[in-house]
């Protein structure tokens, strides 16, 4: 680095952009979410290996950034000084993971190494016999990425403390099951390619690559049915205090008080179901929430077939961009295309949300996974949509790629922390609420199904990982310490989802730890910093532009929790 860099250079972003350069070679999974065709006939490379090589360049980035920020002459400009501390701070929180040998035991069922293995696929080109080429390469690499994963895992089974616990070996088992067992019994990756209209030759070479993948895909399962799991019987649930506040700060960007937030998350829980019972006996005089929403799925309004469902939910987020756009949003048009979709067999429970390439060729799109259901109730979707489409989700990463050239790259693509974006999900939630788009009782009482959700999710999470215990009020479990049985007992008493969704969630929860919290902790951040930001604006004898303040708040790219309050309250 030279010694003469002005302040408002693009020193410190241009370090993050090589970083995103790097690690696309590194790992070219990196490379297929960002949309770029670098190695896109290859695979992620799972093995202890394939984590120092990405562990090398995150030393070598830090030193490079401490470089470029002792260059510079005067303060930084708040574009560089952003990306710099976002930069820093993710990957030192990286860096930490592989310190305690996180990923020697990474076994779950939202998020894990072994999705990727699907995935990837989801996110490839797939329309010419081009992109049919690639992907029938990758997916003839998928026993090479499996074993690249078992070899991690073997490692984590040498050191024997370094074993995942197992509930969550037997989810991940059953989620590999179905995938052997989509498509007929062929795999989910010939299921993937069945439609592709190609040459004789290359149909012949997906074939042949699809009966390599299931094969994986089966020996892994067997393998940790087997040899793993017996391994992993005497693991406790909760990864205990140490390892819950490497995980939190991973997810949440930020060193959290932890029993401060657990006394916190009872007040929203008793706030939520307060409201809920009001919400309640509007849908049915008399009823508990658990039966007004059992009410709802059977005589509330509903779609059936997934065809239909899929194009109400598009509808959605339709009507949202066109009443949006202009009033609270400043939009690009390419930020205005999303598509919904349907996810693929195997997935968890959730819906969720795949943003656009960095060069908008591919959509941002929404998923909602129909695991064998005909019939859809939209009383508890709706809500949903606002998360995981618009104005959530898909607006806050669709605006990062867009922005681009103006952020760096690694903000664009690569630095969203969870804390940010799940928290501005739940703030989308809760303004299209304040704007009356939750107009009847059935879609509130679903919006405050879900907020309910959220604040359980910081219950449990924290509780059974800290083995924490229940205040004496509770209407399940008071006065005892939090367990896995405990928590599925009470997420059953107080969701109005499926027993399959509680169970996936409860999984969810064991295997990553720290992330559950992270929605209503965003939230509440997202909605202290708008109201310090009427405050400030009030001070003047202004009022604030929600449109600007939207489109700032989007426009500052991804913040961890020790930045995004004071960050939104400046605009």
């Amino acid at each position: 680095m030279g010694a003469d860099i002005p302040a408002d250079s693009r020193a410190v972003r241009d370090v993050a952009d090589a970083y995103v350069t790097g690690l696309a070679r590194v790992d070219p999974g990196i490379a297929t979410y960002l949309g770029v065709p670098q190695g896109r006939d290859e695979m992620p490379d799972l093995s202890p290996e394939g984590r120092e090589r990405m562990d090398d360049l995150s030393r070598s980035t830090l030193l490079d950034l401490d470089r470029a920020e002792q260059a510079a002459q005067g303060p930084l400009s708040d574009a560089e000084r952003r990306c710099g501390r976002l930069l820093r701070e993710r990957l030192r929180a990286d860096l930490a993971l592989s310190t305690d040998d996180e990923y020697l035991r990474e076994i779950v069922n939202v998020y894990g190494l072994q999705q990727r293995v699907q995935d990837i696929f989801q996110l490839m080109p797939a329309k010419t016999a081009d992109d049919w080429t690639a992907v029938a390469r990758r997916t003839a690499l998928v026993p090479r990425t499996l074993d690249g994963f078992r070899e991690s895992l073997t490692r984590g089974l040498e050191k024997d403390t370094f074993v995942a616990a197992p509930r969550q070996v037997r989810v991940i088992a059953d989620q590999l099951d179905a995938w052997s067992r989509d498509s007929d019994g062929r795999g989910w990756h010939a299921g993937f390619a069945a439609d592709a209209d190609v040459p004789a030759a290359l149909r012949s070479e997906l074939d042949g690559a699809s009966g390599l993948a299931a094969a994986a895909i089966t020996g892994m399962r067997d393998w940790l049915r087997a040899e793993y799991l017996p391994r992993a019987e005497a693991q406790p649930d909760g990864v205990g205090a140490d390892r819950y506040r490497t995980w939190a700060r991973f997810w949440n960007g930020a060193d959290l008080d932890l029993r401060e937030t657990y006394a916190w998350a009872w007040g929203e829980y008793r706030r939520i179901r307060a409201e809920m019972r009001t919400e309640a006996d509007s849908v049915l005089p008399g009823a508990t929430p658990r039966e007004a929403m059992r009410h709802l799925d059977l005589h509330g309004e509903s779609v059936d077939g997934v065809e239909a469902v899929r194009q109400r939910l598009q509808g959605w987020m339709d009507e949202a961009l066109d009443e949006l756009d202009g009033t609270l949003f400043e939009l690009a048009p390419r930020v205005r295309v999303v598509e919904s979709a349907i996810a693929p067999a195997g997935t968890g429970s959730a819906a969720y949300y795949t943003p656009p390439s960095v060069d908008f060729s591919r959509p941002g799109r929404t998923w909602l996974p129909a695991q064998g259901r005909t019939r859809f109730p939209l009383w508890s979707l709706r809500s949903v949509w606002y998360h995981e489409g618009v104005p959530g989700h898909h607006l806050q990463l669709a605006q990062w790629r867009h922005l681009s050239d103006r952020l760096s790259a690694y903000q664009a693509g690569l630095g969203a922390i969870d804390a940010c974006t799940e928290g501005w999900a739940m703030y989308a939630e809760r303004l299209m609420d304040e704007l009356g788009h939750l107009r009847t009782p059935g879609d509130r009482l679903g919006f405050l199904d879900w907020q309910m959700l959220r604040a359980v999710r910081v219950l449990i999470d924290i509780g059974v990982h800290l083995a924490l215990d229940i205040p004496e009020d509770s209407p399940v479990g008071a006065g005892l310490a939090w367990t896995p049985g405990l928590a599925k007992e009470f997420l059953s008493a107080h969701s109005g989802q499926t027993p399959e969704f509680v169970d996936s969630e409860i999984g969810r929860y064991l295997g990553l730890p720290g992330q559950a919290i992270s929605y209503k902790l965003g939230e509440r951040a997202w909605l202290d910093g708008r109201a310090a930001a009427r405050a400030a604006h009030a001070a003047r004898g202004e009022r604030l532009d929600l449109k600007s303040w939207h489109t700032a708040a989007l426009s500052l790219g991804p913040l961890g929790l020790d930045d995004l309050q004071d960050e939104l309250a400046r605009l």
